[in-house]
């Protein structure tokens, strides 16, 4: 799949909101407001969301399950990277 990196309003992304289980793991932000947070940004730089995706599971432990379709998504071609919330910035992949 081509992409132009110059241009990610031509590129596709998940918005990907997790909450922990783990309760070592502080949950800062709810899930509606990282996902809030998330919108935001993909206005601001005008980048096409495909899926808002939500996982609630300790990041600790392999294998979580929606965190794994997305790269699978990823790899093949149906989207470019995810946006996702962390306390301190949020990222884009």
């Amino acid at each position: 799949m081509t992409t132009n990196v110059n241009n990610p309003s031509l590129q596709k992304f998940f918005l990907y909101a997790r909450k922990s289980t783990d309760i070592e793991d502080m949950q800062v932000q709810s899930i509606e407001g990282q996902l809030d947070e998330l919108r935001l940004l993909a206005k601001r730089e005008n980048l096409t969301v495909i899926k808002e995706l939500i996982e609630k599971q300790s990041a600790k432990i392999p294998g979580r399950p929606v965190f794994n379709g997305m790269l699978e998504s990823i790899e093949k071609g149906h989207a470019n990277g995810i946006l996702s919330w962390h306390p301190f910035v949020s990222i884009v992949s």
